[in-house]
């Protein structure tokens, strides 16, 4: 190896020990560049710099998306089509909640109507818009998020969810209403609900207008505390429209199989 191919190793080798890694991996093909392009010791500097802070960006992006638990192919928030439904969202409301001001502020938002107009997929959109933010966010189907407040004190592995759920700056709860749970599951949501409140940010989506949420908790005085707490700082949307399921059943229709190779 030449005396200058040492230095740079020796150069990568101090990076990396004061915690550098991205920087000190990068750091040839950023000398190289600097010589090509006659860059003051301030650019190459900058440069150098810039690889590492966008390298530990991607690495905390990574580790926050596999620790949302986000279900399969979460689209992107622009992907959604305000002009399917009837009503209840604009676009320029979704740009407004894009730029995740209500997040900083601790809010809420509320995301109601009837199954198939793209509720869930705007609360993921949200989620994914945090994340490449560098947020950290928690989904949990309503399902899963009793369960889990179920188990924490005697199960390792739905404490450690629940210690994450706790931490997380956003927490997504979907599908509020489709299952009906019990008075002490009740009181450990409301208790989950209550330790957010101005401390991180809750997306909920329903099926039921939060005048039925009652019927859901079965306990109406825990129910108005919860959404005293819910709604301080909340946007609301009613979503109005027909099932996009129904109105484009060919996107849900199974492929028609082929022939078989026997029959060739």
């Amino acid at each position: 190896m030449s005396a200058q191919g040492t230095q740079i190793g020796q150069l990568s080798s101090s990076l990396e020990a004061f915690g550098l890694k991205h920087a000190a991996k990068a750091l040839p093909d950023q000398l190289e560049i600097a010589e090509r392009n006659e860059l003051s010791s301030r650019q190459f500097l900058a440069s150098l710099l810039a690889v590492e802070s966008d390298g530990r960006f991607a690495r905390k992006r990574k580790r926050n998306y596999a620790s949302a638990h986000f279900p399969p192919n979460v689209r992107p928030i622009d992907e959604f089509d305000c002009s399917e439904l009837e009503g209840g969202i604009t676009p320029s409301q979704i740009e407004e909640l894009k730029e995740l001001a209500w997040l900083d502020a601790h809010g809420n938002i509320v995301l109601a109507g009837p199954p198939g107009l793209g509720k869930t997929m705007l609360a993921l959109g949200l989620g994914l818009q945090a994340i490449d933010s560098g947020y950290t966010v928690a989904y949990e189907k309503m399902e899963s998020l009793v369960s889990v407040l179920d188990d924490a004190s005697i199960d390792r592995k739905a404490g450690f969810r629940l210690r994450y759920l706790q931490k997380a700056q956003l927490v997504i709860v979907d599908e509020i209403g489709y299952t009906p749970i019990t008075k002490i599951q009740a009181s450990r949501f409301f208790s989950f609900v209550s330790d957010a409140y101005e401390r991180s940010s809750l997306v909920f989506t329903t099926n039921k207008e939060i005048t039925q949420w009652d019927e859901l908790m079965n306990d109406q005085t825990l129910t108005t505390a919860m959404l005293d707490r819910v709604l301080h700082h909340a946007r609301c949307f009613s979503l109005r429209g027909e099932s996009y399921r129904l109105k484009h059943p060919e996107v849900f229709a199974l492929p028609v199989p082929g022939p078989s190779p026997e029959a060739e």
